[in-house]
């Protein structure tokens, strides 16, 4: 059982790229001048989530470092996720 939905990580992936963007003080002009991401895609990145893997690692790298997404799929073992309500009450 997975209590965190893909829906849930691409509102936190959209809404951390848009906090980066205000702290760097950028307009969404200005990030997509950076990342030759349009500003109409990042405006419906910032409010929708959904937007092209490609797309997002370029909007990524101008506001954070890409090898922290990278990273992520590097030989980290995980922990099993739990597959039953007995497993998630056992941890």
């Amino acid at each position: 059982m997975n209590l965190v939905s893909g829906r849930d990580v691409q509102t936190t992936l959209a809404g951390y790229v848009q906090q980066r963007r205000k702290v760097l003080k950028w307009s969404r002009a200005a990030l997509a001048e950076r990342s030759t991401v349009p500003a109409p895609t990042i405006k419906k990145f910032e409010t929708t989530g959904q937007i092209s893997l490609r797309q997002f690692l370029l909007l990524w790298q101008c506001v954070d470092d890409l090898q922290r997404v990278q990273s992520l799929a590097q030989g980290r073992e995980q922990k099993p996720l739990p597959q039953t309500l007995d497993e998630v009450l056992a941890q």
